[in-house]
């Protein structure tokens, strides 16, 4: 059974993490999936920030893993969370999914999302509501969300 306590915190993280994936929204202004040297330059001018272009290149390079020149949501949602409680997005995945999996057999159905956030958290969600959020990111259609579809959430965010 996942804690309370635990599931508040992972829900938290996860809310950061969506933050985040609104963050990346705002810095790729075309809108093409990925941030340019010049719309993370762009944006931070717009916040009242005067980086340099050196210093928008270092954080260009320090957040673009596969070196292709732009950030991905992927990498700029690694680059964000690596100094989070848990260690990275992976981590944060991990413990929020394992918080939700309540039975041990890694996948989520709409019954433990039911019970977890009903009864341990207190969240006014009936079951055809919890239902409806698993069929919603079900990616392979066997009623359940394994910890795989729950990672293609946040990339396909």
């Amino acid at each position: 059974m996942a804690q309370p306590s635990s599931l508040s915190a992972e829900t938290e993280t996860l809310s950061q993490v969506l933050g985040l994936v609104e963050t990346f929204r705002a810095f790729d202004s075309d809108n093409d999936g990925k941030i340019t040297a010049a719309e993370l330059g762009g944006i931070l001018g717009s916040l009242g920030y005067n980086p340099s272009e050196e210093d928008v290149r270092a954080m260009m390079q320090q957040g673009d893993t596969n070196n292709d020149g732009f950030l991905s949501i992927e990498e700029f949602l690694e680059m964000n969370t690596k100094n989070m409680e848990f260690g990275g997005l992976e981590n944060v995945l991990k413990n929020a999914f394992e918080a939700l999996e309540v039975d041990g057999d890694e996948v989520v159905t709409a019954e433990e999302l039911y019970e977890v956030m009903g009864d341990d958290l207190g969240f006014e969600l009936t079951l055809e509501d919890c239902q409806g959020i698993i069929a919603s990111i079900d990616i392979d259609g066997d009623g359940a969300v394994s910890y795989d579809d729950f990672k293609l959430i946040v990339n396909s965010l």
